[in-house]
This record gives C-alpha cells, structure tokens and sequence, in this order.
C-alpha cells in the first residue's frame, strides 16, 4: 500500500514543518523584541539577498507554467493554445511579482529616478525581470515526463492557485493584525512603548503605509512556496523519493535562512516570519491535495 503524502513528501515532514513553525511562534509571542535587539543589523549582503533572493521563489510560477503546457499539450491538438497560453500565464506572474515587490531596487540599479528619467529605463528594469525568468519554463518542460498528463496538470494549477491565494492571504492578514514593524519601532524615542504581539490587532491601521505591515511576513509567504519543489521533483523524468527529499532539504534550508534574513534587515519578527511560513505551507498543501486528488480519480 501507497503510503500518504503531502506535497510528495511523508507526513511526518509535513508536521515537522507545522511543529517547527509553531514552536517559533510560542518563543516568539514572549521574546519577539529581545530577539530582534540580539539579531537584527542591517548588512549590504543581507539586503541583496532580501531583494534578489525571491527570484528562486518565483521561478515555480513559470516551471507551473512549463507543467501545465506539457500536460495540456499531451491531451491533444485541441489544447494547444490553452497549453501556451498558461505558459505565458506562469512566466508573468513571476515577473509581474518581482517587478511588484522588488522593482524599486532594480531601477535604481537602471538609474530610474520617477517623474525625472527617460520612461525607457523603466521599461528596460521590467524587461530585466522579464528574460531572467524566460529560460525556467523551456528547462523545465525538457525535464518533466509526460506520461501522466492529468498529474502535470493538477501540479501546475496547484503552485499558480496556491501561489496567488497565498499572496492576497498575506496582504489581507497585514492589515488585520497592522502590526509595527521592528525598523519603524527603532526610529522612535521609546521603542517598546509602541510595540504590539501579533495577538494585538488593529485593523486597518496600515492602510498604504508599510511601517505597519510587520504581521505576517510577505516575504516568507513567498520564501515558503519553495516547499512545492518536491511536488516538480515527483515530476520530472527519473523521479525518486530521495530526489524529493533533496528538494524537501533545500526548500528547509532556504526558508530558513529567509526568516533570519527578514529579523536580520529589521523587517520582522520571529512570529511575523513563522507565521508567514506556517500559512502559505497549510495553503499549498491544501490546495495541491486537492488537485492532486482530482487528478487521481480521474
């Protein structure tokens, strides 16, 4: 007999997981700040790793893209234009989500000043987005076996959905809970005076203003999709439970030195960022279950 798993991984990982993401929250909701004081120092690495790093994240929405191509493709002529046209879905999310949340960063790197340079440089920034990603779904589609559709399918449909669910998950909960981020706090005369747990909410507060958006981490929503990877492991040619736990290990790895990252550029706290972790992996797998059985019964 089969045994269950959740995103191509044991059960056990998944509560690893979920147990690891909730002990963070309990230290935190009793040492967010101190930790913060100890961790938190603002470095040149650290900020290129902040705005760069979600480019790793972000290629699962083209290699999605590159599944549901594959799949749609293998159902026949009739679904080749649907194939391509969520391929071109998935490569624009990707780029749509790093121009969105890490745009700033490269116009500058172009020279872009806003209401003052040529329109041209910001375009050229967006087109810098748009061929760093170009080569996931091509690569990606030479890997992958063909020989269930149904499956290649629910695995693509499953990283954009729960991708996007994850994401207006995250941006509606910042401003429920509004809470003050760490680097806003330190610019005050008496820090702790102003600091909220996440338990204390008040929503609506933030608005458009980011100095209020701490609670709960986007940036982890995004550093936590990588926990789909061994779902596009289970895909590919020559697929094997120790390549899944391989990719299991790098997504682990890789969302952890996140959340430090986060703490560390005082964007977050420790629950900010287990909570932002905790979430978006409860939506993916979730989402991917339920698909994954639809293909199934299929």
């Amino acid at each position: 007999m089969k045994k269950k798993t959740i995103m191509a991984m044991p059960l056990k990982s998944f509560w690893a997981v979920v147990a690891v993401c909730v002990l963070g929250i309990v230290i935190g909701s009793f040492w967010d700040f101190p930790i913060n004081e100890a961790l938190a120092n603002k470095t040149d690495i650290g900020a290129f790793f902040a705005t760069y790093g979600s480019y790793f994240s972000y290629c699962l929405y083209p290699a999605a893209g590159a599944c549901l191509f594959v799949g749609f493709k293998k159902q026949g002529k009739q679904y080749r234009m649907l194939a391509w046209t969520l391929l071109l879905v998935g490569w624009f999310l990707a780029v749509y989500y790093s121009n969105s949340y890490n745009g700033k960063s490269v116009r500058a790197l172009f020279g872009y000043v806003a209401g003052e340079s040529d329109p041209l440089l910001s375009v050229l920034s967006w087109l810098f987005w748009a061929v760093l990603y170009a080569w996931v779904p091509f690569v990606t589609a030479k890997l992958l076996d063909d020989q269930d559709a149904a499956k290649l399918i629910a695995i693509g449909a499953a990283i954009l959905v729960a991708g996007i669910v994850a994401d207006n998950v995250n941006l509606w909960l910042k401003q429920v809970g509004s809470r003050p981020r760490y680097k806003y706090l330190i610019t005050l005369e008496d820090p702790i005076s102003q600091f909220r747990q996440w338990w204390q909410m008040v929503p609506n507060l933030a608005g458009s203003n980011d100095n209020f958006k701490s609670w709960p981490s986007g940036n982890m929503t995004i550093a936590a999709m990588m926990f789909s990877l061994p779902l596009l492991a289970d895909a590919v040619k020559n697929r094997s439970a120790k390549k899944n736990a391989a990719a299991f290990a790098i997504a682990c790895v890789f969302v952890v030195l996140y959340g430090y990252n986060r703490i560390h550029m005082t964007n977050h706290f420790l629950t900010d960022v287990c909570f932002g972790t905790l979430i978006t992996y409860l939506i993916f797998a979730g989402i991917s279950a339920a698909f994954l059985r639809a293909a199934n019964k299929e």
